[in-house]
């Protein structure tokens, strides 16, 4: 355990100061917090930054962080750990990459139940099914869902600007005063804007620009080959296949899926697709989106499907992606896991099945939503908009 602790503050010394979104929205006073996030979004970041806060309020408290895939436990147990830290007078314990441990729900459940005064926090990979693991944690464990950078943590992480994150239906009925506020504190916001579509998603950018696509390529073969087994236990084999459909995905998105033809072109089963596909939105690689009426079930096949964000757009071979679906891919990212996204029978998208979004650039007209209540243009390339037109870059800052 005392390696533990030297790394924990190896850590600590080197953790950055600009705090991610969800730190301030968790509501830490649970005994069981599950966090789950894309490999890459910064979870480990934000588990320091709670320890940083811990120690800042109470010096006294005793806390441990501990990754689940370090060689101390090839030799000793999660329950022996926290046993042997709570005998020491310990209060939190950190867990990092919990679908990296054997039997990780049954003995995180003998720790909630077997040590009362003791809180827990434990990441896992977005693909993790936390209410579906080996043993009950539905009635214990709070989950929370940490997305890639907002377009408001990228101002922040680039400039050093710290605008305040905008509700949904604020931003509907006030962008004009909220792009004007924004427009007098950040200078060329289209610039930035653009740079963030290309390589803001992930927090890792800031290690080198240059290579940083190069790094978010590695960060999906990893996904592939390393989360998809550990949470799934997917073969290499079978991860190739997969492979080979995200590729086909990004060479087309926003991507209609034929699934007979896609089975026959990629070698695989109907089956076996359509379980792909879900494991890739689970993954944070790709986002699958119906239109409202539609109920969705296992071998229910979306009607559409588009990357997770931009920067794998680009990352996944389309230097030269083309606008209108860079557009659209970042406003459904800024929904997901925030607010409820469907297709739209006129328009885009519809939000909350309530408000209807047609993307555009600066010269996109309303004709599409003529007629439909609560709907809005979207347009790109504008700082400013007016009645129901309103800026895209505006949507990245709801977290």
């Amino acid at each position: 355990m005392e390696e533990l602790f030297q790394l924990q503050e190896q850590f600590l010394t080197n953790l950055t100061h600009k705090e991610r979104y969800l730190l301030n929205d968790i509501e830490w006073s649970n005994r069981l917090i599950g966090i789950k996030g894309a490999r890459g979004s910064g979870k480990t970041t934000l588990l320091f930054q709670r320890l940083k806060q811990i120690d800042k309020a109470d010096s006294s408290s005793e806390y441990l962080y501990a990754s689940l895939d370090n060689l101390y436990f090839l030799e000793n147990t999660l329950v022996d750990l926290a046993k042997e830290f709570v005998l020491l007078g310990g209060n939190y314990l950190f867990l990092d990459e919990v679908h990296k441990y054997p039997n990780w729900s049954r003995e995180i459940k003998l720790i909630y139940d077997q040590f009362p005064n003791l809180k827990t926090v434990f990441t896992s990979s977005s693909m993790l099914e936390i209410y579906k693991g080996e043993s009950d944690l539905s009635r214990r464990v709070v989950t929370y869902h940490l997305k890639e950078l907002s377009f408001r943590e990228f101002l922040n992480f680039e400039i050093n600007i710290d605008l305040p994150k905008v509700k949904l239906q604020d931003l509907i009925e006030n962008h004009k005063e909220i792009a004007r506020n924004i427009q007098n504190k950040v200078a060329y916001i289209i610039k930035y804007f653009n740079d963030y579509l290309n390589y803001g998603a992930y927090p890792y950018y800031l290690e080198n620009k240059e290579s940083y696509l190069q790094k978010l390529q590695q960060t999906i073969a990893l996904i592939l080959e390393v989360d998809f087994n550990a949470v799934e236990n997917i073969q290499y084999q079978d991860s190739r296949k997969i492979k080979k459909l995200l590729v086909a995905i990004a060479q087309s998105a926003p991507f209609t899926p034929n699934v007979s033809k896609l089975s026959e072109r990629l070698g695989m089963s109907r089956g076996f697709l359509l379980n792909a596909i879900k494991l890739l939105n689970r993954a944070d690689l790709v986002m699958e989106l119906y239109k409202p009426a539609k109920g969705v079930g296992a071998l229910t096949k979306p009607e559409k499907l588009y990357l997770n964000n931009p920067n794998l757009v680009y990352a996944l071979g389309k230097e030269n992606a083309e606008v209108g679906t860079l557009r659209e891919t970042f406003f459904a990212n800024q929904m997901k896991h925030i607010h409820e996204i469907h297709l739209a029978e006129k328009g885009d998208f519809i939000i909350e099945r309530k408000y209807t979004f047609e993307i555009g650039g600066k010269n996109k007209k309303t004709k599409q939503i003529k007629g439909v209540p609560n709907s809005f243009v979207i347009r790109d390339d504008m700082e400013v908009g007016s009645l129901n037109i309103i800026p895209l870059y505006l949507f990245g800052f709801l977290y």
